[in-house]
């Protein structure tokens, strides 16, 4: 069977460096997850979801690791088959990550997630494996450089954003290593970066996480506005709030923790018919 063919609708942009793709494939870091309490995988093979395997690059290192028990779920109908042939043993999935069920692909156990990501939808994907944090200790893959620094970015610095805070929130985030665009047919006009994201100790917000994600959301839609400004709309102009310092603040300033902190006010201020 013939090569196949990168479809741009789908963002697909195959990694042909295997020295790359074995990196990619050893950074799922099992062993840090696999025997604590609250992923409780020890002694057993580790269920792997790979997500977009294409031609199977990472495919086959990872079914090649034998702690790990390896699911592949692939979009493109050429791909589904092209692995069909070449990696039979593979436990292949037909369909798309953002609409599947992952808890009917995984009833009741815990999963890492690993890929090259296509570029178009990788906040999506992480936005996912954010809905089942609960479920996913790693995941770990290929992003465009750009959305993996605004992963990974710290308080005070421009990158640092929405999807910093969301994930932060339950993740702690490596940046590992760039990629060119030379190591890719075809080659992307970005440069490419691989990261990591291994679920942290913090089991739920002390807030309301809904009304976590506006306030957060609201606040990045205008960063460069104090957050007296921004946030007028979820506590009305002119409330006394709004006079508390951390509202003096923009949004790049604040950690996670101060996230926290600020939704409560904004909660207690409701609870307390104040807003």
């Amino acid at each position: 069977m013939q090569a196949v063919r990168a479809k741009k609708s789908l963002g697909q942009h195959f990694l042909t460096d295997l020295t790359i793709a074995r990196r990619i494939a050893d950074t799922l870091s099992l062993a840090d997850v696999s025997c604590t309490p609250q992923f409780d995988m020890c002694g057993k093979p580790v269920p792997v979801l790979e997500i977009g395997p294409g031609m199977g690059v990472l495919t086959q290192y990872l079914l090649k690791n034998p702690d790990i028990r390896l699911t592949a779920i692939e979009i493109d109908r050429e791909s589904v088959a092209y692995l069909r042939e070449w990696y039979p043993e593979l436990n292949l999935v037909e369909g798309d990550f953002l609409k599947y069920d992952l808890d009917a692909l995984f009833p009741n156990q815990s999963f890492c997630v690993i890929g090259n990501y296509p570029y178009n939808i990788s906040s999506q994907i992480f936005f996912k494996v954010l809905e089942h944090r609960d479920h996913i200790p790693v995941c770990s893959g290929m992003i465009q450089k750009e959305v993996a620094q605004r992963l990974a970015a710290n308080p005070g610095k421009k990158d640092y954003g929405i999807l910093s805070v969301l994930l932060q929130a339950y993740y702690d985030i490596e940046y590992l290593f760039t990629v060119g665009n030379h190591v890719f047919n075809p080659p992307p006009k970005v440069e490419s970066a691989v990261i990591r994201l291994k679920r942290n100790q913090r089991q739920h917000l002390d807030c309301d996480e809904q009304l976590f994600k506006t306030v957060v959301k609201t606040a990045f839609n205008q960063r460069r506005k104090q957050m007296r400004n921004s946030l007028q709309q979820l506590v009305g102009k002119g409330n006394p709030l709004l006079q508390e310092n951390i509202f003096t603040k923009r949004p790049e300033q604040l950690h996670v923790d101060e996230f926290v902190e600020l939704t409560k006010m904004i909660e207690h201020g409701r609870t307390q018919n104040i807003l």
